[in-house]
């Protein structure tokens, strides 16, 4: 049976409504009543097994261990960065120890995929600045442990300045059709030059570790307030 669209229902978009709760500090509420939600269940599930457990059989520890592992799994099919916007990066960089690391009770294991979505999504976006420092870090790491792609990137950006410096000398500005053919060459030579000296294996492996530490970060990473919540004015 088909039912009708109701013309007095109100329709609010994801990102207002997301927007909304964060603002209002609803969203760190709905973290935490979730985990608690959860906590809850497993034990009620621990309760209502205790005769299994006498039998030696307690199926409430496979059932958790395989929603563990289907969380885990998930974090596969995030995209951390799909609702991270210019804005983001803005600002203060949030405290490397109180804000981004926090202590020990700031993590906990999240209890459904959709839980794991909405740390990381968050989570990114309050931390956007930590994030892309980290990126930056172990992309210098990598470097140090490969000194070749080290000198093929520093050559790359010599051959830029180079080429910036003495084009304005030339005033290749006034003849544009030689300027994108040098342009292009110059394109050409940069990603030969990056490939012979093996940036791009560096530039992948920063890659990968930063999405593995971003992820794993983001999802386990408690929600805390942003700021107080927004309240009614007083009459």
């Amino acid at each position: 049976m088909a039912f009708s669209a109701n013309p007095l229902a109100l329709s609010v978009p994801e990102p207002a409504f997301e927007s909304w709760l964060r603002d209002t500090g609803y969203l760190e509420v709905l973290d935490q009543k979730t985990s608690d939600l959860s906590a809850a269940a497993v034990s009620s599930d621990s309760a209502a097994t205790t005769s299994f457990s006498a039998a030696g059989i307690d199926p409430g520890v496979f059932i958790s261990l395989f929603n563990k592992l289907w969380t885990l799994i998930s974090l596969l099919t995030i995209n951390p960065v799909s609702k991270l916007s210019v804005g983001d990066f803005s600002g203060e960089t949030p405290a490397w120890t109180s804000g981004f690391i926090g202590g020990f009770d700031s993590y906990s294991y999240p209890s459904s995929p959709d839980q794991a979505r909405m740390r990381a999504h968050e989570n990114v976006k309050r931390y956007a600045k930590n994030y892309a420092s980290l990126v930056v870090l172990f992309f210098a790491c990598s470097l140090y442990q490969m000194p070749l792609a080290l000198f093929g990137l520093i050559s790359s950006l010599v051959l830029w300045d180079v080429f910036r410096c003495y084009g304005n000398h030339w005033g290749l500005d006034e003849y544009p059709v030689l300027k994108q053919t040098l342009f292009f060459i110059m394109q050409v030579g940069t990603a030969v030059l990056l490939m012979y000296f093996n940036v791009q294996t560096a530039l992948f492996c920063a890659v990968a570790v930063s999405y593995a530490v971003t992820i794993l970060h983001a999802s386990f990473r408690k929600l805390t307030p942003a700021k107080p919540p927004t309240r009614g004015r007083a009459k």
